[in-house]
């Protein structure tokens, strides 16, 4: 937290974050480890946001920078410092000092913005290693480390020991899922429908126009009685027909009939008798 804090100087220290819990952690921490606790004050922001800042400074600071062989002119990760087995907890302590995620409802993308270029390199190396893909890039000045996949936020907040955080986003992943495979059907299913009734449109008027120009009774028992029943029911579908003829037949029966009927019509367009044939 402190190597990723705002301000890192042997003369001042100042720890900022719009999380009043990760202000006061800092703050209890640093009273643990230095054994006095920073002053923290608030600060509103002209968007309305209060700003939660510990300040060190002085003696204290120089302090810090002894205990932890800080250098004033570069920031940088020092492995020795850090065992293997509280990678996890330095992580949590980067990500309460510079980190942030989107609500999932909306984008997944976690980010932390490190205050410096070799710092967010640093980091991004260390977030490699346990398997999460992590890119850099610069944004109005900050040195921006984000994380984009869903399962690499997840790797992350179970790394920093935030589990519940994960199964929450695994929870609305799940829920994103299902509600775009159900729109998927439901736009299939709107499309299938339209298709029917265009094609059952094109069917009756075929059928008027025979029934105008030969009339329906001197049509096959066949061809009328699947011309009848289209005129009575414009929705039913093609199986749905031919499991009401009087003798069932199959869909591409009934498909056959009306094609028959749709040849008929055409000939009567083109001026001929457009007798069954």
């Amino acid at each position: 937290m402190l190597l990723f804090c705002r301000t890192l100087t042997e003369h001042s220290i100042c720890f900022q974050s719009e999380s009043r819990t990760s202000a006061e952690l800092f703050r209890s921490l640093f009273g643990a480890v230095f054994g006095s606790e920073p002053a923290m004050e608030e600060h509103t922001r002209k968007n309305g946001t209060v700003l939660h800042c510990c300040d060190i400074r002085d003696d204290a600071a120089a302090e810090v920078f002894r205990k932890y062989r800080l250098s004033e002119n570069i920031r940088a990760i020092d492995s020795e410092i850090i065992a293997t087995n509280s990678l996890g907890v330095f992580t949590a302590g980067v990500f309460l000092a510079c980190g942030s995620v989107n609500d999932p409802a909306k984008e997944y993308h976690l980010e932390f913005a490190c205050p410096e270029e070799q710092l967010a390199e640093q980091l991004a190396t260390l977030l490699r290693d346990i398997g999460v893909t992590a890119k850099t890039m610069l944004r109005r000045g900050q040195h921006i480390v984000y994380i984009k996949g869903s399962e690499s936020i997840e790797d992350t907040l179970t790394f920093i020991g935030a589990p519940q955080c994960t199964l929450e986003l695994m929870n609305m992943k799940i829920y994103k899922d299902i509600r775009n495979k159900a729109n998927r059907l439901a736009n299939c299913d709107a499309a299938n429908i339209d298709k029917v009734v265009k094609a059952a449109m094109k069917q009756i008027e075929d059928i008027k126009l025979i029934d105008k120009a030969v009339g329906l009774d001197n049509l096959s028992d066949e061809l009328r009685e699947v011309a009848q029943l289209r005129l009575d029911n414009i929705d039913m579908s093609l199986q749905e027909i031919g499991e009401t003829l009087s003798e069932p037949i199959s869909r591409s029966g009934v498909n056959h009939r009306f094609k028959k009927l749709a040849k008929m019509a055409d000939e009567i367009r083109g001026g001929g008798a457009g007798r069954e044939k």
